[in-house]
């Protein structure tokens, strides 16, 4: 292992030259804002930066304190995180800023024990929050942190397995002094010189200590398990409309996938295809449903998804039908549609059903 004496006063002579310009990193000399900081890692988890950072000057525009943002309906944050997807980020953003203007008077608490207990916010997000915006010692660890150090030390043990050596390289190079700066060299350095492909190292101010780099492979690190075939899932999606063209929709229960946004109502997502008989049980209601051509695909995480639509409209007799639970969702125009938070599934899940209607 390199000594971190030697290798993190090289790092942050680099940084104070080529730091990146980021709409939430505080100018050279200034104190970070801690909301900015905390915000800006949340949008960043699993989110490029390129993409993060016109959804972050607006929501800062539009909520430019924790005491905005907790003030807030949840359904606005939810509109203006559409995008950026994840959506259980954005819930637990909203609820944490209630929670900091409850219970820490509208101050970030300045310690990684403290922040973790908060929520949304991991083992991860609290070493950042703690370093960047207290300077707080902490060893911060992101996708680019985890690339550098692999290559660093040629560590060749498979990730995700790796990452308890990786974290332990990166602890003994954490240097005592200016931890936030150093937490966000480490990023840039991985962001724009010890890229995933084609390195810049001969710009690399480390690259004499680089033993992937002596290796002549440094691509090869950090090396990666074979990632499993996803499995599918598959359901039965209900687009209902009614005679002036509205959309039924209602809400997700707030905890699982998708917790607590608009849907088009569908059938539970499982393994095994669904019979008629079996997704007309599943239907919110008791109608003429008729199945669509087609399907809309979309992949999450841990699993790909096949929903068909089936579809369905009602007139003015079934809307005074008591028996029709109409009341456990609502009726939206469809050129107000985009003015919902709705994910990215239940927008093709419309998309695929407004086209099919037209052919």
């Amino acid at each position: 292992m390199n000594d971190s004496r030697e290798l993190a006063p090289i790092l942050l002579r680099w940084y104070d030259r080529h730091a990146r310009t980021l709409p939430w990193r505080a100018p050279r000399g200034e104190r970070p804002d801690p909301y900015r900081v905390w915000l800006a890692e949340i949008m960043l988890q699993q989110t490029t930066v390129p993409a993060v950072a016109p959804f972050f000057r607006r929501f800062v525009a539009r909520w430019p304190t924790v005491a905005a943002l907790a003030e807030t309906p949840l359904d606005d944050v939810l509109r203006a995180w559409a995008g950026l997807g994840y959506y259980a980020r954005a819930r637990n953003l909203h609820k944490c800023a209630r929670v900091v203007m409850d219970e820490y008077e509208g101050r970030l608490p300045d310690d990684e024990a403290a922040l973790r207990k908060l929520p949304g916010i991991g083992r991860y997000t609290a070493a950042a929050i703690a370093a960047i915006a207290f300077d707080r010692p902490a060893v911060v660890i992101d996708g680019n942190v985890e690339r550098v150090i692999a290559r660093l030390h040629a560590i060749d043990i498979p990730l995700p397995k790796g990452r308890r050596v990786i974290a332990e390289a990166a602890g003994a190079l954490a240097p005592a002094s200016r931890p936030g700066d150093f937490a966000q060299a480490m990023m840039d350095l991985g962001a724009t010189i010890c890229t995933a492909r084609a390195p810049r190292c001969m710009l690399c101010p480390w690259n004499e200590f680089c033993a992937a780099r002596r290796g002549g492979e440094p691509e090869r690190y950090p090396r990666r398990e074979r990632k499993r075939v996803k499995p599918m899932r598959r359901g039965i999606a209900f687009f209902l409309r009614r005679a002036d063209g509205a959309v039924w929709l209602r809400r997700r229960p707030e905890r699982g996938l998708l917790g607590g946004m608009m849907e088009v109502p569908s059938t539970p997502w499982r393994e095994r295809a669904w019979s008629d008989a079996a997704a007309r049980r599943a239907a919110p209601m008791a109608l003429a449903w008729h199945e669509l051509p087609g399907e809309v695909r979309h992949g999450f995480t841990h699993f790909a998804l096949e929903l068909k639509v089936w579809a369905a409209r009602v007139g003015r007799a079934a809307m005074r039908d008591e028996r029709l639970a109409f009341d456990d969702g609502e009726w939206v125009a469809v050129d107000r549609l985009d003015e919902l938070a709705l994910p990215t599934l239940m927008k093709k899940v419309v998309a695929h059903a407004l086209k099919a209607e037209q052919e």
